[in-house]
């Protein structure tokens, strides 16, 4: 069994930081990317950062210079510091991880976590 384990997220006030953690665990032989993603109320879910088991990152337009995605590879774990925070950032954010390898002998697969919220207002 794998599980994605999120935390970090709550309610701040704008122009403030959060750091948002997502800890994968279980059996994991290899994980290639893991990412962010959002969902505000009445709209669909939109990918914030994104980053490769090599370190490459893309992030949305609306993040840019906000947002660092990190990760740990000893540790299965991914991170978003989110700094500057608008109202407009208000959502639950998803962890995302691809082509999750369980052995060297399973074929991969994406998982999801439980989703975190993240509320910015004053």
């Amino acid at each position: 069994q794998v599980q994605l384990v999120e935390s970090g997220g709550g309610l701040v006030q704008p122009g403030g930081s959060l750091r948002l953690s997502c800890a994968a665990s279980g059996s994991i032989f290899s994980i290639n990317a893991m990412g962010w993603y959002r969902q505000a109320p009445g709209n669909q879910r939109e990918l914030v950062a994104i980053i490769t088991s090599g370190g490459s990152t893309n992030y949305a337009d609306s993040v840019k210079g906000r947002f660092t995605i990190s990760r740990d590879n000893a540790k299965n774990t991914v991170y978003l510091q989110m700094n500057s925070l608008k109202p407009e950032d208000t959502a639950v954010y998803y962890c995302n991880v691809q082509n999750l390898r369980r052995t060297y002998f399973h074929t991969g697969r994406d998982y999801w976590g439980q989703g975190t919220q993240v509320t910015v207002s004053s």
